[in-house]
Parts: C-alpha cells; structure tokens; sequence
C-alpha cells in the first residue's frame, strides 16, 4: 500500500528502562495486524528486541523500526533502549521521529531516564504525548504519576484518560476527549464503549474542557467558536489538539496496559488522527544556515540517522527521506563526501525482517545496503541539489577504558574493527594517546563498552581486554631557577660543542618582562595538549649565534613533550636564554638542541615542580533516598562539592572530582542508586595534586622502565 506524506506519522517510544516500550510496540503491530501474535521479552520474541545480547540482557539495547497500517496512515515506530548508556540510539530515532510517545511505569513514576531524554524533546522541539503503562500493576500509582509529569515538564502535561480501577482488576478506561467509558475483555484487545458512571461525569467534564481550552486557544476561530458555542465540534477539536501538539503547547497523558493489550489501540488511533504528519512539522535546519521542506514534489534529499554491519549482509543504512521521492535504484550524490551512491534496493523493517519496496515519499523511514562511503550523519540528495541536513550531536562521554594491547597482528585488525564500529556508533570515540601510550575508548558507561567488547568478540572474532587508562598529568613549575649546562663530546675528527645558561618561571598571561635580562626576541607558543611556552631570547654580546635559538627552543619543547617528573606534558612555563658559549667548528644545532634539554631538565627539578592532575565537573541526578550514599562516596573520590539543588522532584548534587578517581564511577552509581541516577561530566582544569600523591606518581614513574 502507497502512502503519501501527509499520511504517515514517524513515532519514537520513549522512556526509562522497563517503562514497557518493547512490549508497547509488540502491542502495536498486534492491534495493527501485522503480527498474529505478541511476543514477550521473557520468552525473546519480540519485533525489536532480535539481536543476541538483547536476548541474553532481557532489555532493549540497540534502536528498532518498525511499521503498521492504521486506519488511513502508515505508522513508522521506532522502539529505542532505556538506559543511558546508549543515549546515542535515543538521539538519531529522536532526530528522525515526529512524535515522542513517552511511557511511564505507573509503579515508579516519572524516572532519571524520562528527565534524561526530556531534554532532547526540548532540543528537537519534538511532539509528544505521555502513556502511563502498566496501570494493572497492584503497585500501580496514576494519579502520583501524574502529578510527577505535570511537576516537572510543565501545566502542558494535560491527561485524556484516567484508568478506573487500577491494579490487578484493571480493565476500564474513562476516556474524557470523546467522553466515553472503555471496558476490556480478560483477553484486552477491542474495547466496548459505555456511558461514563454518573459519579466520574464531574472528572471527565473537567478534563474535556481543560482539552477544549488548550485546544480552542491556538486558533483564533476556534476560540471565537468555543466562546459562542462553549464547547468545540469534534473536528475543531481534532484540528485545535493537532495544532497545539506539533507546536509543544499540549503533551496529552494516555494510559494502558501493554501486557494486557488494553488501551493501546485508542492510543494510535489518537496519533492517526491528531498527531502531525511529516509535512506538519517545521522545516528541517540545514548546516550552515537555511531550511529544507519536507515536500514529496522537491528535490530528493536522503538523510543517514543510523548505520549497522549485519553479518552475511554488510551494512545497513537506515535513513529518512526528508524531500522528494526515492526510488529503487536512483543515484545519489552524498553531501558530506561528494560520492555518488546508489540505492539498487530500498526496504521498510520490521525489526531484522525486511521488505522490499519500489519507492518512499518525503518523510518516510526505510533501509538499503551496501552504500559504499556513506555513514551515520550523511545527507544523499539528486544531482544537482545541494543541502546537508544539520547532522546529530552526541554528548560527551563519561568513560574511559584503556585497550589491553594483543599481539602486533590482533591490534591491526582490533583497531580496524573498532573504527568501523566507531562510525556506526558516534557516541565511541577511539583515541590513540601518544601522551599516555594507550588506546582509550571514550563512552557512555559501563553497559556502552561491555557492548562494543561483546561486538568484537562476536562479530569479528578478536579478544578484548580492558585497563584502567593512566591519566593525562601534566606537570609545571612553582618557582623561578637558573641553570647552565655544557655539551661536550669528541670522538675524532669534529665535535660537538655548546653551552647554554637559561632561567625557568611559571607563566601566567599579562606577567612582565623577565627582570634583569636585556630582551631581544620573545616567542609564545599555544602548546598542542594546552598551556603555553614563553621563550625569551636574552642574549648579548654574541656569545651565542642567533641562529641556534630553534635549535634551543627545540630541545626545550622536546623535554617538554616527556617531562622530568612523570613523562607527562610540561605547560605554562616561560624559559629566558641569556648566555653561554659555541665554538667556531664544533658547535651546531644538534649540539645545542642536547644542551638546551639537559639545561631545561635540571632547572625544571630546582623550580618547586609540580605536578597537575585533570579535574572534572560533575553533576549528579538522583532522588533523595540515595543521595546520602552517594554524597558518601563522592567523598572517598576527593571530591569537592559545590553544591545541592532541586531539579523537579531530584536532588542535584554539584561537585568536581579528579579524573583519576572516577574510573568505573558509571557502574558505582547504579549500584548505589539501584539505575534511578544519572550523571555528566565535563572536564573543568588542570588543578595541583596533593604532595602525598605527587610522590608516589614520581616515584611509579621511576621505577617503571624496571617492570617494562
């Protein structure tokens, strides 16, 4: 079946770990008709949820598309995972969707994960209405629940639905947008409708009117209307509700039971009729400036959210047309390269099972394989058009683990398969530190590269081996010191010859000119890892030819990359050479090079060194049952706190902490949380260690050449 742009409805589900989306979407295509049966994640036979290691996790961990025909539309759901570890699988379904359909644990209320992923529906300014799931829970909480949605996303949050009779016995729904009483069979599925109960007829006129108003108020002739008339038409309010949900003036709160099959079929149907289409929604921002209409008669533009190597098939795109038409076997021209690629074969999924189609209209979700230099963030377009969508951004990770080095062979094809997982997944970040002689992997948490291992392992047949990463130290000075020192070597025929007298300071910008020293060149250098040199050039009379002064600051910046404490990066040093002696055959640059590092070696231990560790703001989430352990063991991490506030009905807990005590701090916090906590950290500066710690950095750094 053909559908056009204004018929499909793009839905991403939403939620903290366990809120019910992957057995809300095996709901769906049950109520929908595209399955004859409901899978379950305990018996592993669910749409989405297909791949090994979410069967053995028994939870989502990778984003799934799927689709079904409602009534007149197509809907694309794409189901994402709930822990944030995988954020980056939240990111491109949310980039891709038109519609956020959160769902909430009736029995936990509002969780960490729907603060977390409420900030990117503010970023993507995207549509959403709320499902309270599991109301048949004996735990289960609506109205607490709620009052959590409206307490922290806003008097926006405006219920249609109430369950009845909560809890085991679960099986009405009062519905008060069409005023209408649903009571489910034992088996769920289609609902009969009854009158409402005289004694909930209050509640639900309350919450009608409440839908009126919001509806009423972004039209001006809706309102004149529901002025003369006191209420709407059903028409006018499907258009008034339509309105105000694509424009983030109304998220509706529906609720179900997704096990039971009751009340996901009102919840489609609601996203069918009042939802926005593609066309709906505000045109696409392009990098650089400018906006592309979502317009099935424009230019075709292609946009890459989601790339996938699947063993025995290659790579899988997954992409979202954002105008015009693709058809099976157009060329493309791919925006961020230039190459040309050809789509022979486009599909629509349904978890790993795929169907063949002959075209997709503007806004619409499908799959090809095989694209040849295309990858996640990529914008395809015809010939002759010129657009790149504006591309995702990921957050920053918060986690690093160094690689365990295997043979020489095995590091050559691990580096390999880590990139190509890298450019799936851009949330990773693979890092070859020359300054610390390791390969880091950056992530979102423990879970994030426990996966990328189990990838490896599985997929490419290599064994991995995580360390804990050593730390960027850097190291500088405290006070000022001169030194001088003489190179001298011969060895028959020519020699080598120098002499070199420098003075070392701490820098710090806007400091004078050195103090008795005649200045005749200064240079400043903004240093690759951060900080700077200061290099003065003091020298009178001759007794050093200008033309060693690179060869000078050379040797100095060598010593500089490989400092005498810990063989970490010296900065914010400033370095004054101010005499010394050459001789007329045997000096040279390599001569004074070796002086000058020997010289800026010995004066750096005589300048009160000091060694400088990363520190890293860190913000804490969490409710107030836990923060007390958790400020605990911030505590036992040298952390500083900064400070406590309220955020909605969590507790934020402000501090900055050393980089070298938050190893596995991502795994630490779950456990004291139980999951209900989230964090981020951003790196701040550069602070002193204390001595205690210098000393024994100091002195693992001169023992080490030993245990190599």
């Amino acid at each position: 079946m053909d559908f056009d742009t204004r018929n499909i409805r793009n839905v991403a589900l939403l939620g903290h770990s366990s809120a019910g989306k992957t057995t809300f979407a095996e709901t769906m295509l049950f109520e929908a008709g595209q399955t004859t049966r409901r899978g379950t994640v305990e018996e592993q036979s669910t749409v989405s949820d297909y791949t090994e290691i979410e069967h053995e996790r028994g939870n989502s961990i990778f984003d799934a598309s799927m689709h079904v025909a409602w009534k007149d539309s197509k809907i694309n759901i794409i189901d994402t995972p709930g822990f944030d570890d995988f954020i980056g699988e939240v990111i491109s379904a949310m980039k891709v969707a038109d519609v956020g359909v959160m769902l909430l644990n009736a029995k936990n209320g509002v969780e960490v994960g729907t603060e977390l992923i409420w900030e990117y529906i503010e970023t993507f300014k995207t549509p959403a209405l709320f499902v309270i799931n599991q109301v048949d829970h004996e735990k289960s909480d609506f109205e607490t629940t709620l009052e959590q949605a409206r307490a922290r996303f806003g008097h926006q949050v405006i219920p249609v639905q109430y369950p009845l009779n909560q809890g085991t016995d679960f099986n009405k729904i009062v519905d008060a947008l069409r005023m209408v009483m649903y009571v489910f069979s034992p088996e769920g599925g289609r609902p009969e409708k009854h009158p409402i109960p005289d004694s909930e007829l209050a509640r639900a006129r309350e919450m009608h009117n409440a839908l009126v108003e919001a509806a009423a108020e972004n039209d001006e002739g809706l309102m004149e209307r529901y002025f003369e008339e006191g209420t709407l038409s059903e028409e006018d309010l499907t258009k008034g509700l339509r309105i105000a949900i694509a424009h983030q003036q109304i998220f509706p709160v529906f609720c179900c039971s997704s096990t039971r099959n009751m009340g996901s079929g009102r919840i489609m149907g609601f996203i069918n009729d009042v939802c926005p289409s593609p066309s709906e929604r505000p045109p696409a921002d392009l990098a650089g400036g400018g906006t592309l209409n979502c317009d099935p008669k424009g230019d075709t533009t292609v946009f890459i959210f989601k790339t996938v190597s699947e063993p025995r098939v290659g790579t899988l795109s997954y992409f979202k047309v954002y105008s015009g038409v693709l058809h099976a076997g157009d060329e493309l021209v791919n925006a961020n390269n230039r190459g040309a690629e050809r789509f022979g074969n486009i599909y629509i999924a349904n978890g790993k099972e795929r169907e063949s189609v002959n075209r997709l209209v503007a806004g619409d979700i499908g799959v090809t394989v095989k694209l040849k230099n295309t990858h996640t963030n990529n914008t395809l377009n015809a010939k002759g058009a010129d657009y790149q969508v504006e591309p995702m951004r990921f957050p920053e990770p918060r986690i690093r683990v160094a690689v365990n080095p295997p043979s020489k062979a095995e590091m050559e094809k691990l580096m390999k398969a880590l990139h190509t997982i890298a450019e799936e997944d851009l949330t990773l970040i693979v890092e070859q530190s020359k300054a610390l002689k390791q390969t880091i992997l950056h992530g979102q948490g423990q879970l994030h590269l426990e996966l990328i291992k189990h990838r490896i392992e599985m997929l490419h047949g290599i064994s991995m081996e995580f360390i804990q990463p050593r730390i960027p130290y850097r190291e500088t000075i405290t006070k000022a010191a001169d030194m001088q020192y003489r190179h001298k070597k011969q060895s028959g025929g020519a020699g080598q010859f120098a002499e070199v007298h420098l003075r070392v300071e701490p820098y710090h910008d806007g400091m004078p000119d050195p103090e008795g020293l005649t200045v005749k060149d200064r240079e400043e250098d903004t240093l690759p890892w951060g900080g700077k040199l200061v290099y003065y050039w003091c020298v009178v009379g001759g007794s050093i030819d200008k033309r060693f002064s690179n060869a000078i600051k050379k040797g100095i910046l060598q010593k500089m990359e490989e400092g005498p404490l810990t063989g970490s990066y010296c900065q914010d040093i400033r370095v004054s050479i101010y005499d010394g002696k050459m001789h007329p055959v045997d000096s040279n640059d390599m001569a004074f090079m070796l002086a000058a590092t020997q010289a800026f070696k010995q004066a750096f231990v005589q300048a009160a060194p000091q060694i400088l560790e990363p520190v890293y703001d860190l913000e804490i989430l969490c409710s107030d049952e836990v923060m007390g352990e958790i400020m605990g063991d911030l505590q036992t991490r040298r952390a500083i706190i900064q400070g406590m506030e309220a955020a909605g009905h969590y507790q934020k807990i402000i501090s900055k902490v050393p980089l070298a005590e938050l190893h596995s701090y991502s795994s630490s916090l779950r456990s004291l949380s139980q999951g209900r906590a989230k964090f981020v950290q951003r790196f701040a500066a550069y602070s002193p260690v204390p001595h205690d710690i210098q000393s024994r950095l100091i002195e693992a750094h001169q023992t080490e050449p030993a245990e190599v």
